[in-house]
C-alpha cells in the first residue's frame, strides 16, 4: 500500500444523522464534496475535527463522522485555535458563513488567518443570512432586497477572498457548491501547511436563489469562469471549440485586461501564466469585476510559511529547556510567607 491509497471510503465519513437543510440547498453538494475528499487526502475520522459557529453552514459537524464542535456565533476561529494548540496532530477544519465569519466573527477570523494556524477554513458565501430568515449579510450586493433592507441594501459588500488575503492568509482558494473542481481546491488547501481559506459560493434556494447563476450555470460556463492552474496560462472560453480569450497585464495602467488568445498563440498575446505564489496578481484576480471579466476560481494564492502552533511549540520547548518540572517549587517561588496557627493575632 502506498501513501496515496485511501484508508477510508465515503461511507466512513457519513453520519447516521438526518441531514437537515432546505431541499436544494447548496450545502448538500458541499457536504458531499468534503466527504468524498477526505479519503483522497488520507484522512481518518478519529484524527479529524470539524468546528463551526452559528448559521446554516454551521450544522456541518453533525453530518461528518468525526469529532466536532458546534460553537457560538463568530467564535469558531478561537475554539479551533485552542484545539490546534492543545493537540497539533489533529486535522482541523473550520466551517463558517458570510454572516458568521464576516460580521460578528470578522475579528476572530482575521486573527486566525494572520497567525497562520494550520487548519482549513471553509467560508460558505450565499450573500444572505439564511438561518435567520433572509436578512442582508456583509457580502450582499448593493440593492439586495431583504427583510432588513426593504428598499435595497446601500452597503458596499465585503469580498471574502480579499478579506482573507488582506488579513495575511497564505492560501486563498475559491469554488462553488456544485462544481466538480471543488474537491481539487479542498485537496490543495489540505496540502498547504498553515491557515488555508476557501471561499465557496453557495446557493441559498429560499432567500437568495440563483444569485451565482451568472457564472455557475453549466451552459456557457467556459466564458464566465477562469479556472486557475499553477503554471498554466490564464485562458478561458468555450473548451469545445478551444479557449479564445485570456487574462493579460496592461503594463501602462498596471491592471488586468481580457485579450483574444488561443492555446497556440497565448504567449504572443501576453496571457499571464498563473503563479500561485504571486500575491499581487492574486489580489488583482480577486478584485476582477465579474461581467467584464470571468470569475476567478481555483487556488488563487498558495505561499506557505511556518505555522503559529509550530512557533508556539518551539517557544515552549526553549523556555522549558534545562528546567525541572516541579510544581511545589514553582508555587514557592518569589515572595512567600509562613502562617503559624499558634501565634496570636496582632491587637490594637
Amino acid at each position: 500500500m502506498n501513501d496515496m491509497t485511501p484508508v477510508t471510503t465515503l461511507k466512513d465519513w457519513e453520519t447516521d444523522q438526518e441531514v437537515r437543510w432546505c431541499p436544494g440547498c447548496g450545502d448538500y453538494a458541499i457536504l458531499k464534496a468534503v466527504q468524498r475528499t477526505m479519503p483522497q487526502i488520507g484522512g481518518t475520522p478519529e484524527n479529524t475535527v470539524f468546528i463551526s459557529g452559528i448559521g446554516c453552514s454551521s450544522r456541518f459537524p453533525y453530518y461528518m463522522e468525526t469529532y466536532g464542535f458546534h460553537t457560538i456565533h463568530g467564535r469558531a476561529p478561537a475554539v479551533a485555535t485552542g484545539l490546534k494548540l492543545a493537540n497539533p496532530e489533529l486535522d482541523v477544519w473550520m466551517v463558517t458563513g458570510d454572516g458568521d465569519g464576516l460580521s460578528i466573527g470578522g475579528n476572530h477570523l482575521m486573527h486566525v488567518l494572520r497567525r497562520n494556524v494550520n487548519m482549513q477554513i471553509m467560508l460558505f458565501n450565499n450573500e444572505i443570512y439564511g438561518l435567520t430568515k433572509g436578512q442582508y449579510s456583509p457580502t450582499s450586493r448593493e440593492g439586495t432586497n431583504s427583510p432588513s433592507t426593504p428598499y435595497g441594501s446601500v452597503d458596499h459588500p465585503a469580498r471574502p477572498a480579499a478579506f482573507a488575503l488582506g488579513s495575511g492568509a497564505r492560501f486563498v482558494g475559491r469554488g462553488f457548491d456544485v462544481s466538480k473542481k471543488l474537491p481539487e481546491v479542498l485537496k490543495a488547501s489540505h496540502a498547504h501547511k498553515g491557515a488555508a481559506f476557501i471561499e465557496i459560493f453557495q446557493n441559498c434556494i429560499v432567500y437568495n436563489k440563483d444569485v451565482f447563476e451568472d457564472f455557475a450555470a453549466p451552459k456557457g460556463a467556459g466564458d464566465r469562469q477562469l479556472c486557475l492552474e499553477h503554471g498554466k496560462p490564464m485562458l478561458f472560453g468555450d473548451p469545445k471549440v478551444g479557449f479564445d480569450k485570456g487574462i493579460a497585464l496592461d503594463r501602462d495602467t498596471l491592471t488586468l485586461k481580457v485579450v483574444d488568445a488561443t492555446e497556440e498563440n497565448w504567449e504572443a498575446a501576453g496571457v499571464l501564466v498563473h503563479d500561485q505564489t504571486d500575491r499581487t496578481i492574486a489580489h488583482m484576480l480577486i478584485e476582477m469585476p465579474f461581467g467584464p471579466f470571468p470569475m476567478a476560481l481555483g487556488v488563487l494564492y498558495d505561499d506557505p510559511r511556518p505555522t503559529f502552533e509550530a512557533a508556539v511549540i518551539e517557544e515552549r520547548a526553549k523556555s522549558a529547556a534545562g528546567k525541572e518540572a516541579n510544581l511545589a517549587k514553582l508555587l514557592g517561588k518569589g515572595q512567600t510567607w509562613t502562617v503559624d496557627a499558634n501565634e496570636g493575632h496582632p491587637t490594637d
